[in-house]
């Protein structure tokens, strides 16, 4: 492993990467029972022949929860204590630089590389390949497809965004899957699509049979019941079965058919998926997705990222034989590395592993006059032996063939942002605070009385493309701009709402929401925050009290769950769904009472960018032909403002002394 990095970091000087061959891209295998018509001709229906069993090494490379991040991301360095002798224009030392990391140019590569060092190796992606950003807004799939099948995975598993768009949007999505050379089978043992679904013939199968090394190994697909059922969007009559009994029911069907090496690849949680390996007999190897759960060491903690445990967790299964668990965070940001060990009876002897972080050599820092600069020379050898001295983290040149076929959607993505999705019916003022001075379109005046147009549409945004949350909460400082009268172009969302951030829901007691209010305004009121925190909602109205003290701030609070019955007066006892961005559920920007139970997991990530949801909403209003503009008065979340000093926006009163 140690020699595999040093090549690498000795290909810097020449930005090329010569450290292994170009792997095996194509998968190869038997299907499983339902043999049925594909998007590409008949799979194999022939029931495979068993084996004479013997020991085999097995590597397993894979990823999960894309969600349409095909491109690149960055995140910042402290290159402080590395003393750097590139200097910024004002003589000042570079304190930190940005590292250009994963993306699908650079896993192509990483995939390969890894994939030529090893003699058995399968390709996994564990599901929800689709859904998060415009590449999927704009292509629905398609980006997504051509980039997956430069790696060409020998099995993808659907996950529940796969449905996003009905079982046809499914449908599209695997035939592009399947529109090359490399054809990636489905595999979803618990979906039973219904009888007129897109996918009902072939396009799906609940495992698939590959050989290695003369040894067959067994490949199970099981996707999360509940949570696509009732939060994506199949159709009506697909039925999603219980994973832990279907998994079971195949594990044996593959037994008995004399397959004894059996990888369970799951959409359904990490936490679930400890809980389903002790409860099934005969899996070997779990290879999961859905949780975007980051396993590993503190590697990736001092890089500010969140590992949650080791890779790879190994645990018992009913029988108490072992069972490797792995999975590989999100986004496209790394890939995993699972070695796994059979003696000739099936059983695993040993596993081990670990994700692999693939980053640019290049490094860009910010000059003091702001301009955008990259490091030369021995600088950029110095941080990339720091960075990747921990064998998580490589460097990687990207595959020529994916990055021109990124270039290519990037091109249209420039072009199609200016896409018209709807019609903003007037001005929608920005402010933060009410009445203060942020629009560039507006004066004071326009938002002095209940604070920002736009930031209450954004939140019934969010509320409205969340269908199973009650109330939306969105900080003021999270929106950006005003929206002007005219049409809405895609660019406009994005300008709008620029971070990325996605959406989440918490279940949340009355009384945890007020404190959540209250959080928000004592930040800034108390605390020296930003009063970006302010507080903006949806299907949630409220009084503030500025001049009062934190815990009194908020009154008078009524909720209308999705904003389509009646106000009532919110039940402190009572539990409600809360959509928010994760930036703000993290805790960010003083919402502490978001903290707690997001730390602990407890929440639904929707996987929806907020940029995105917002996409959405103006084009279901352009749907029903209706037009973007003003909400009723009785739908802004501030009902009532007095400021610090005790004046009231609405009545006047108290404001003499202003």
């Amino acid at each position: 492993m140690q020699s595999f990095k040093l090549c690498m970091l000795a290909a810097l000087s020449t930005g090329l990467i010569a450290c292994g061959g170009d792997g095996s891209r194509g998968p190869q295998g038997l299907q499983g029972e339902q043999g049925l018509q594909g998007p590409q001709g008949e799979m194999g229906q022939q029931a495979p022949v068993a084996t004479e069993g013997k020991a085999l090494d097995l590597t397993i490379l894979h990823m999960n929860d894309h969600h349409s991040h095909i491109a690149a991301e960055t995140f910042g360095y402290d290159v402080s204590s590395l003393g750097l002798s590139t200097k910024l224009s004002d003589d000042s030392a570079i304190t930190s630089v940005s590292v250009t990391y994963g993306g699908f140019p650079l896993l192509v590569s990483l995939f390969d590389t890894l994939g030529a060092q090893s003699n058995n190796v399968l390709k996994l992606h564990s599901g929800d390949a689709v859904t998060g950003t415009l590449y999927y807004s704009l292509f629905k799939g398609r980006a997504d497809a051509e980039m997956m099948n430069q790696v060409c995975f020998d099995a993808f598993a659907l996950g529940n965004h796969e449905f996003d768009d009905g079982d046809s949007g499914l449908a599209n999505f695997l035939n592009s899957l399947n529109s090359t050379a490399c054809e990636t089978p489905a595999l979803a043992a618990n979906v039973v699509p219904g009888a007129t679904s897109a996918v009902k013939e072939g396009y799906l199968q609940p495992y698939t049979i590959v050989e290695r090394d003369g040894q067959q190994i067994g490949i199970i697909g099981i996707d999360i019941a509940g949570k696509t059922k009732n939060s994506s969007s199949p159709d009506a009559d697909t039925q999603f079965l219980d994973e832990t009994t279907t998994a079971q029911k195949y594990i044996d069907e593959l037994t008995a058919l004399g397959v004894n090496k059996i990888v369970l690849m799951t959409h359904y949680q990490y936490t679930s998926d400890l809980v389903l390996a002790a409860a099934l007999n005969g899996v070997d190897v779990i290879v999961g997705g859905d949780s975007h759960t980051l396993l590993g060491d503190s590697t990736f903690s001092d890089l500010g990222f969140n590992p949650v445990a080791d890779y790879p967790a190994v645990v018992a299964d009913s029988t108490g034989s072992t069972v490797c668990v792995v999975q590989a965070w999100e986004y496209a940001h790394m890939l995993g590395k699972l070695d796994v060990s059979f003696d000739a009876n099936g059983k695993v002897t040993a596993c081990s592993g670990h994700p692999y972080l693939p980053i640019s050599n290049t490094f860009k820092y910010k000059d003091s006059d702001g301009s955008t600069l990259s490091l030369k020379g021995n600088d950029v050898t110095r941080v990339a032996a720091k960075l990747t001295a921990e064998d998580e983290i490589v460097i990687a040149q990207e595959d020529a063939t994916t990055a021109a076929l990124l270039a290519v959607f990037d091109q249209d993505v420039d072009v199609l942002k200016q896409t018209v999705i709807g019609t903003n019916a007037t001005d929608l003022c920005l402010s933060r605070v009410p009445g203060d001075s942020r629009s560039s379109l507006c004066d004071s005046s326009a938002t002095y009385e209940r604070g920002s147009d736009i930031s209450n549409v954004v939140a019934k945004a969010f509320l409205k493309v969340s269908p199973t949350a009650d109330i939306a909460i969105q900080n003021g400082g999270g929106v950006r701009v005003d929206l002007a009268a005219g049409d809405v172009t895609i660019a406009d969302a994005f300008t709008l709402l620029p971070f990325s951030n996605t959406l989440v829901i918490l279940d949340m007691t009355g009384q945890q929401i007020i404190n959540v209010l209250e959080d928000a305004l004592a930040n800034f009121l108390d605390n020296g925050g930003s009063n970006g925190s302010y507080p903006y909602a949806s299907g949630l109205r409220y009084n503030v009290d500025a001049s009062q003290s934190k815990g009194s701030r908020i009154s008078n609070i009524e909720v209308n769950p999705q904003v389509d019955g009646d106000w009532v007066a919110l039940d402190t006892a009572a539990t409600y769904r809360v959509v928010t961005n994760n930036f703000i559920a993290s805790g960010q920007d003083g919402y502490d009472t978001f903290q707690e139970p997001y730390d602990a997991g407890e929440f639904e990530d929707t996987f929806t960018e907020y940029a995105q949801g917002f996409i959405d909403y103006v084009e279901d209003l352009t749907e029903a032909t209706q037009e973007v503009g003003k909400l009723p008065v009785s739908e802004y979340s501030t009902q009532l403002f007095i400021d610090t000093s005790g004046c009231n926006h609405t009545t006047g009163a108290g404001c003499e002394m202003k």
